[in-house]
């Protein structure tokens, strides 16, 4: 394994955990080529014990989840798979009902396998015990223009609507050519109706010009 890949792994946990203390938001960390897994190379609840400040070692509640699992599909207990039940110390277990070795949940930090259907299986084990926050609405408009057509609209508009996060996505369509999605995001209602009718005028003027040149 490349020594530069691991460090750049080990920098963004660690600025990954420290962005969900500061901002007290959840931060979910999914196996990527390296994880929870059971090889050296894979540094992922390392690095999170590392970045949080806590020891981390084999845990007995995630080690007995482990034997049980390899006793019921009757396979033998390893080295590499022991190393799957280390967890950073006084964090919470991800219980896996796919593959046995469990996730774990420290602070705002949730650690678990990135394999879609393991992934899956922990998300609706944690999904349940997560506080939601604000709900955000959201709006999108499509628009056959470039965004460089665009931009400068844009951008005026969102300043004129702080309540509202727009974004633009570019896109291809083979019979219209450049396009763009406008998308709107807003907790208020109102706010984000007001925003996308402002965004819906503006492409009017911009298309409506454009096709007077043409």
């Amino acid at each position: 394994m490349d020594h530069k890949y691991l460090f750049q792994q080990e920098k963004m946990l660690k600025d990954c955990v420290e962005l969900a203390e500061i901002t007290r938001m959840v931060c979910l960390v999914f196996e990527g080529r390296k994880a929870i897994g059971p090889t050296h190379d894979d540094i992922t609840s390392d690095c999170v014990a590392k970045a949080i400040g806590v020891p981390i070692d084999v845990d007995p509640r995630a080690l007995a989840i482990l034997h049980e699992w390899l006793k019921a599909t009757g396979a033998e207990m390893s080295e590499a798979r022991r190393r799957m039940t280390r967890i950073s110390n006084g964090a919470d277990l991800v219980l896996n009902e796919v593959s046995g070795a469990p996730g774990f949940w420290i602070g705002n930090v949730i650690v678990m396998a990135g394999v879609p259907s393991i992934m899956q299986a922990m998300l609706d084990e944690v999904a349940p015990k997560l506080k939601t926050g604000i709900r955000m609405l959201s709006e999108s408009v499509r628009a056959n223009a470039r965004e460089s057509d665009i931009g400068i609209q844009l951008d005026e508009i969102a300043k004129a609507n702080p309540g509202v996060v727009i974004g633009s996505h570019p896109f291809f369509d083979p019979q219209h050519g450049p396009s763009i999605n406008v998308v709107l995001r807003a907790s208020d209602a109102q706010r984000l109706q007001y925003a996308k009718r402002t965004v819906e005028d503006m492409l009017e003027r911009v298309q409506g010009a454009q096709s007077g040149k043409a």
